[in-house]
């Protein structure tokens, strides 16, 4: 085993190599990039944009440019940019520089896996800020919001997706399929302004806060009192996420136990007489469990980054899938590139987490055995 999980974890450096020069290519091609975020900021509000969005220290920033003469300058200029008109040359090499556009495509590229190599992400261009304090701050509550909502997801999915195969056709099985119906027929982000109507100051109660992780007075707290808050907070994203995403896993472990219940096994074991809990738990639970650990990976990401992206701007929770879509808007390409390293690597470490589950749930599973 610990020879396969080497042989993983060296796997991941060329497959996150793929993914990067793959995505790198693409976003080469799409229009409206980092170098015209900027002009267009400084042709809509002058100096004072230039110096936001250069973050006040950066070359761009010192002196103000001199943008009230440079604007003026060179009106005849064809730029390679759009809205670059009225600007000089020297302006917009200078932006390319600080940007890093003043290299060949493929000087760029080897630059930023060279520095990825060294866990140097770079700054944001417009927040003036470095990516790794970026994603880190914003992090915990993505973390949050994927590890608790998985979790609910798969403590409540599992026995209702058994319990539903064991009564298949009974009324806890029609009753409960409507309820799933529900849940896939309702997105998560409007059950939550359902719940926030409801239970937010919308219309009726204001139990629950709408904004943040936790509350400003936090720190001041008993560590009882901070857990409390803690989830007090995530009780609505939580019950928004689940509502949206247990259906799918109760009914496909509902289906992979039936599959299971339904073989030749099954029925040689309740012919030798062993109990109906017996079967279920030492026979078909193993088998019946591959399917579903297999989508955990898939599932845990997929809430990680994109489920709760709507949730995190209803709740106003302040999270990296928010974050990787601000990055992509504003063409604010370290962010993009940095978020993307982050969610690639994470992926790619829960795929092999999944395999190793595979062991844990059947033993008689043996990856060594296999290349891979």
């Amino acid at each position: 085993m610990l020879a396969y999980i080497i042989r993983r974890l060296l796997l991941i450096i060329p497959t996150l190599f793929g993914i990067m020069i793959i995505n790198f290519a693409i976003i080469q091609t799409a229009p409206g990039g980092p170098v015209e975020q900027i002009i267009a900021k400084i042709q809509g509000t002058a100096v004072e944009a230039t110096a936001r969005v250069t973050g006040g220290g950066g070359e761009l920033a010192q002196g103000g440019f001199d943008s009230q003469q440079r604007l003026g300058q060179s009106g005849g200029f064809e730029s390679k940019y759009r809205g670059a008109r009225g600007l000089s040359p020297e302006l917009i090499a200078e932006i390319e520089k600080m940007v890093g556009f003043d290299k060949p495509v493929h000087i760029q590229f080897i630059n930023m896996i060279g520095n990825y190599a060294t866990f140097d992400f770079g700054d944001s261009f417009f927040q003036d800020r470095k990516v790794v304090d970026l994603v880190l701050d914003k992090l915990p509550v993505s973390i949050s919001l994927g590890l608790w909502t998985t979790l609910l997801i798969y403590l409540i999915s599992i026995p209702l997706g058994i319990r539903k195969a064991v009564k298949d056709g009974s009324r806890f099985d029609v009753w409960t399929s409507g309820v799933i119906i529900f849940g896939n027929a309702v997105p998560s982000f409007l059950f939550a302004i359902l719940l926030i109507v409801l239970f937010a100051g919308g219309s009726y109660w204001n139990w629950f806060p709408l904004r943040g992780l936790v509350s400003e007075n936090w720190s001041e707290l008993s560590l009882i009192n901070q857990v409390l808050d803690y989830f007090w907070h995530l009780a609505l994203p939580l019950i928004s996420l689940v509502i949206g995403s247990f259906a799918g896993l109760t009914m496909l472990t509902k289906n992979s136990f039936l599959d299971q219940i339904n073989q030749q096994y099954v029925v040689t074991a309740r012919a030798k007489g062993l109990a109906e809990k017996q079967v279920l738990y030492g026979h078909v639970f193993r088998n019946g469990m591959l399917i579903v650990i297999a989508g955990f990976p898939s599932a845990f990401i997929g809430i990680l980054f994109t489920g709760a992206l709507l949730i995190e701007v209803i709740f106003s929770l302040d999270g990296i899938g928010l974050l990787g879509f601000e990055a992509a808007l504003n063409r604010d390409y370290p962010v993009m590139f940095g978020t993307l390293f982050f969610f690639s690597l994470i992926g790619l470490l829960l795929n092999l987490v999944g395999d190793l589950a595979y062991v844990v749930v059947d033993p008689r599973i043996d990856f060594e055995s296999r290349e891979v």
